[in-house]
């Protein structure tokens, strides 16, 4: 099931688009191929499609030891995927890691009635996006993208958090840098009108005094963060994250 085609078929054109946002969150919720249901489990989310295999794993491991209620959960592609010591990072904070390497912020709503509705999180970090820009996407499209991903959480978890993670900067994709700043700019503007989302930025301060990547918080591929990458994201995202309910 492709659903960016579903959703863009609704899309206003051309400027009027971008300015008619709240039209195009009713339109993307009626077309988004959950007409007449609800995306609360796997019976109504689909089976199959890019990742399956991952999100297959994600159930199996939920089969054996039911994530935490109320938990943190953290979503998205490889930025996430790696962050191994997700749980020692926020030692106040139940969390759950749903990352899959290389997938767009489409592939997170696709697979959201199986790995996000059912957990019925405290709240949401997503990080995409920066796979979407490198496979030709525009910045409007990853823009739309994010709003789909919104509407369709929203029918079943109406009031629960969202905290976007800006794009990074990685250095082997820093020829597509104005397409990074441009995405980052139409969803931080965004989320800036609802008091229920949150835009953290970690572009900024992943560059060094010249307005490049920092290299010492990547990997030898110039992709992937290292340690030193997690460890700044960590402090950033602290202030945003404070322990609620009955995170641990």
């Amino acid at each position: 099931m492709k659903f960016r085609r579903q959703w863009r078929s609704v899309a206003l054109p051309g400027p009027a688009r971008s300015g008619a946002s709240a039209l195009v969150l009713a339109l993307v919720v009626m077309c988004a191929g959950f007409a007449g249901s609800s995306v609360a489990g796997p019976a109504t989310a689909p089976s199959d499609g890019p990742f399956a295999g991952e999100v297959q794993a994600f159930e199996a491991a939920d089969a054996k030891q039911a994530p935490p209620a109320g938990a943190t959960l953290f979503i998205g592609s490889s930025s996430i995927r790696f962050w191994s010591t997700l749980a020692a990072d926020f030692p106040k904070l139940a969390v759950i890691n749903r990352g899959f390497g290389g997938s767009r912020i489409e592939d997170a709503t696709r697979y959201a009635g199986r790995i996000v509705i059912p957990y019925h999180p405290a709240r949401i970090v997503l990080y995409a996006g920066d796979n979407d820009l490198a496979g030709g996407e525009t910045p409007q499209q990853v823009f739309e993208d994010f709003q789909a991903f919104v509407a369709l959480v929203r029918k079943d978890l109406s009031k629960v958090p969202i905290i976007f993670v800006s794009i990074k900067p990685s250095p082997v994709r820093w020829p597509i840098v104005e397409k990074v700043r441009a995405a980052n700019t139409l969803i931080a503007d965004w989320i800036a009108h609802d008091p229920t989302m949150t835009y953290v930025d970690v572009f900024q301060p992943m560059l060094n005094a010249d307005g490049k990547p920092r290299p010492e918080l990547f990997r030898d591929d110039r992709l992937h963060m290292n340690r030193a990458g997690y460890e700044l994201w960590t402090s950033i995202l602290t202030p945003v994250l404070p322990p609620i309910g009955d995170s641990k």
